[in-house]
């Protein structure tokens, strides 16, 4: 089992940035990030393959959150623009052995403890 720890979190305003990383105790080819707000399912972010090629996000968050890894240090970022009350939420990082372009949070092995994010208009 894959050990993740998040990280990057916090309050900001409406417009603003923040970026979030995710730590693991082992490579995994398939890291994604995925959000949960009260009274809300979980909802995916965004995915990326083992060499970066692969990204696919969310349609709410096309052009303004970025995914990216470095191998090095088994580490998944996200890095969140324009960031908009509808951001508010849980973040929560997630693996598995592979990519696809689903968000079936059952098809994700391992998960972190999550990381609030919070923004105010």
């Amino acid at each position: 089992q894959v050990q993740l720890v998040e990280s990057g979190g916090g309050s900001v305003q409406a417009g603003g940035s923040l970026r979030l990383s995710c730590v693991g105790s082992q490579y995994t080819f398939c890291m994604a990030w995925f959000r949960q707000s009260p009274g809300k399912e979980r909802e995916g972010v965004a995915q990326i393959g083992g060499g970066g090629s692969f990204t696919y996000y969310a349609d709410s968050v096309k052009g303004r959150f970025t995914i990216s890894r470095n191998n090095a240090n088994n580490t998944v970022y996200l890095q969140m623009n324009s960031l908009k009350p509808e951001d508010t939420a849980m973040y929560y990082c997630a693996a598995r052995d592979f990519c696809s372009v689903d968000w079936d949070s059952d098809r994700f092995t391992d998960w972190g403890q999550g990381t609030q994010v919070t923004v105010s208009s």
